[in-house]
């Protein structure tokens, strides 16, 4: 086994420029997996934690009739806020669907009603604890952007109460939030919670409550049911899942390009090597035992190109992580919280598995050529003949 190694580094080194290209396409594909994986990685931890901070905390509890995707269903999806929620900390929500006018024009709009004084998500709701004759509300810096208003303008909204009777009343832009996740800003305003119930005629009343890092007993918040964070974010897990199928086919690209080199380069080695070989047969080597050689010598492209690419692409990767990758895309209209810097997140066990793919594929493609050594005459073998 040992001299087997030493064989197949002598043989690699005597090959001199052929080995180092072979070695460069292949640490050129470990570390592009590496890193459009990290870039993954990163992407699902950075949308989660901003949605966690934004939007959905450690998980909500909703009314039985709320459907997220659905802005008929607010009608119905409400109901009295358990007692549970002052002394567990949850988070109240009161939405309706609205309308807003600004310029003239008519915007379909979700007015959502918050605690002024909640400190669970970003949202900078202490600026709604304020008294004028219009009502306070945020905005996102999107939803903003598209109504053409920015902080102390104000604009006219119109919404519905539990009896079905329209009313407008006047909002005043008190502040504008960034956030890079779209359920708090694309077509959403921002108003006290106390204001909303009496706006609705809902007293203590909501649609869904955020919850924080303490357990409820999910009987006590009847008729509210329990959405836990994995399927508050299950929609991030598909995308990420589906960008990840797609990249797979990048992946296999770039290894088919260093295996066929690797290949080639087996195929030529046996060939121009068939005297060297029968001697090996000469001298007591099992035929198990030159393929063995030849495998070996071909999967060490892969140990010497993980070096290589340890040599460059650690400091290449850390960059990467530092600076972030920048989509060159407008992020808002995927639906779904994406910053607009990605910053790519590596871990041991991805490294590891990125390096035993490679080592794998690198070994197959090697022993594949070598099997003809197998089916050789020794006689043959020294007179440099292989049939």
């Amino acid at each position: 086994m040992k001299l087997a190694w030493l064989l197949a580094w002598r043989n690699l080194m005597g090959a001199g420029l052929r080995t180092f290209l072979n070695v460069l396409v292949l640490s050129f594909a470990f570390v592009m997996i590496l890193w459009m994986e990290g870039v993954m990685v990163g992407w699902d931890q950075q949308s989660k934690e901003d949605m966690r901070a934004w939007s959905i905390g450690a998980g909500q509890y909703w009314h039985p009739a709320y459907d997220a995707y659905d802005v008929l269903s607010l009608t119905d999806a409400h109901a009295v806020i358990p007692k549970e929620t002052v002394r567990s900390g949850l988070v109240p929500v009161l939405a309706t669907q609205a309308s807003l006018f600004p310029q003239g024009r008519m915007m379909p709009v979700r007015l959502n009603g918050i605690p002024s004084q909640q400190s669970l998500l970003k949202l900078p709701t202490a600026a709604l604890d304020t008294t004028m004759d219009a009502i306070p509300a945020l905005m996102g810096t999107s939803m903003a952007s598209k109504v053409h208003l920015n902080r102390g303008d104000r604009v006219l909204v119109q919404w519905r109460d539990r009896n079905g009777t329209f009313d407008a009343m006047e909002i005043e832009l008190v502040d504008v939030f960034q956030t890079t996740v779209p359920a708090v800003d694309a077509g959403q305003v921002w108003i006290d919670l106390s204001v909303l119930q009496e706006l609705m005629m809902l007293p203590n009343e909501a649609t869904w409550l955020t919850m924080g890092e303490a357990t409820v007993d999910s009987e006590r918040m009847a008729p509210f049911v329990w959405k836990p964070f994995s399927e508050l974010t299950r929609d991030i897990d598909a995308m990420i899942e589906t960008k990840s199928s797609g990249q797979a086919v990048f992946y296999v690209v770039l290894l088919l390009l260093a295996m066929l080199a690797i290949f080639d380069t087996q195929v030529l080695s046996i060939f121009r090597r068939q005297k060297e070989i029968g001697t090996y047969v000469a001298l007591g080597y099992t035929r198990r035992e030159v393929v063995w050689l030849f495998t070996v010598e071909g999967s060490m492209h892969a140990v010497l190109a993980a070096l290589l690419a340890a040599v460059y692409g650690i400091p290449l990767l850390w960059w990467q992580s530092v600076v972030g990758f920048t989509i060159p895309m407008d992020t808002e209209g995927f639906g779904m919280a994406i910053a607009p810097t990605l910053y790519p997140v590596y871990s041991l066990g991805l490294v590891v598995t990125t390096f035993v793919l490679v080592l794998i594929t690198t070994g197959l493609v090697s022993y594949w050529p070598s099997r003809r050594i197998a089916k050789m005459n020794p006689t043959d073998a020294l007179r440099g003949k292989i049939q």
